[in-house]
């Protein structure tokens, strides 16, 4: 398994990765919240937000169109944070970890506070925004489209048997609303059995009911079979005595039919899964967008101050990319997120400034720092 650590500033690190070439991010910046020296770099919130402005665009440019990125944010900063992340990115969440304290004292920093020295509400979640590519679920738009994917591939898989009962619709000169009449329908949905968008095959006794309305309101005269349309297969040269006029086929050959054809669309629609942003939620994990279960990293000599906690962590990370993908996280920190990675059996690519924490990120991992945009560029 393919992991590296490089200590760099990171937009610098960043601009020299290929394109779409991570398949989730999920980093902590600093806040500007913090009276220490990385946290207090920027001049100004306006010149923070700038600053985040270029990570959301170097973000969108590494991401894959079917990734996922996850970034936390403290409560002073995640309104505009989010915001500015809007202007490249499509967010999706923004979630709320509740944050629990992870020793045996059952309270934390907030118990403890002076409550008569409160001039607003004392912050004990911490927000992480949740997005992806803009458009990622648009076939025009995002190269995933595995939602237009699969419409399309329905439409392709099933045509031959909507051409036949759209062929065999509009030569008795029919409509769809009188489809909506002939099976009793509400609104539109008779006209699903002709067009390509939501097709479906009528039910046997729908189909009874077509066929009997066009035998008695049938209109125009009709022509030869070769002439109304290129489904093959239910092209009859003559009609037998006791045939209907319309809609000849027998019900239990379409069925059998669109059985065969469903069992291609399922093998190709499983192909076409990979191309599908990843979210794999269920209901024996945290699926909300609050999350109360995961405690805090408890305190401890050489604890880095904003380090996550693995559990929190390996859960985004099993819930938002598969196994071997590429997991970036260009504020390394300690190095709790490519543990995480390590664990679940991905690849990683860990990012940090100061070289005494990237030392001990490779240390806590058991790697050196190497050519980590090489791994980008193979992923």
């Amino acid at each position: 398994m393919d992991f590296r650590i490089d200590c760099d500033d990171c937009l610098s690190a960043m601009s020299r990765m290929d394109e779409s070439s991570v398949d989730l991010i999920l980093t902590d910046p600093p806040y500007r919240q913090k009276n220490l020296a990385w946290d207090r770099q920027w001049a100004d919130t306006d010149e923070f937000i700038a600053w985040y402005g270029k990570l959301c665009q170097e973000w969108r440019r590494v991401l894959k169109p079917n990734g996922s990125l996850y970034c936390f944010m403290g409560g002073n900063m995640v309104a505009r944070c989010e915001v500015e992340m809007g202007r490249w990115l499509n967010v999706l969440n923004r979630i709320a970890w509740v944050k629990q304290n992870g020793t045996r004292n059952k309270g934390g920093r907030w118990s403890r506070q002076n409550k008569d020295t409160l001039r607003a509400w004392f912050p004990q979640a911490e927000y992480i925004l949740f997005a992806e590519h803009c458009g990622a679920d648009s076939y025009a738009k995002g190269e995933a489209g595995y939602g237009a994917k699969c419409d399309e591939l329905r439409g392709f898989v099933f045509e031959p048997l909507r051409l036949y009962l759209k062929g065999e619709w509009e030569r008795a000169g029919l409509t769809p609303d009188d489809a909506n009449t002939a099976c009793q329908t509400a609104s539109m949905a008779g006209g699903h059995f002709f067009t390509r968008s939501q097709w479906c095959l009528p039910t046997k006794p729908h189909y009874e009911a077509l066929r009997q309305y066009a035998a008695e309101h049938g209109r125009r005269p009709v022509p030869p079979y070769d002439d109304y349309h290129d489904a093959p297969r239910y092209r009859f040269e003559a009609r037998e005595a006791g045939v209907p006029e319309y809609l000849r086929a027998d019900y239990e050959e379409l069925r059998a039919d669109y059985e065969e054809l469903r069992a291609d669309y399922e093998e190709l629609r499983v192909d076409y899964e990979e191309l599908r942003r990843p979210f794999f939620a269920t209901p024996h994990r945290p699926y909300t967008d609050v999350w109360t279960t995961f405690p805090t990293v408890p305190s401890r000599p050489g604890k880095h101050p904003c380090e996550k906690p693995v559990s929190l962590l390996s859960h985004i990370i099993g819930t938002s990319s598969r196994p071997g993908a590429l997991v970036l996280d260009c504020f390394c920190g300690s190095g709790a997120t490519g543990e995480a990675a390590l664990k679940l059996n991905r690849r990683f690519i860990g990012i940090e400034q100061d070289e005494g924490w990237a030392q001990r990120s490779r240390e806590r991992l058991n790697v050196q720092g190497a050519d980590l945009f090489a791994l980008a560029a193979g992923g």
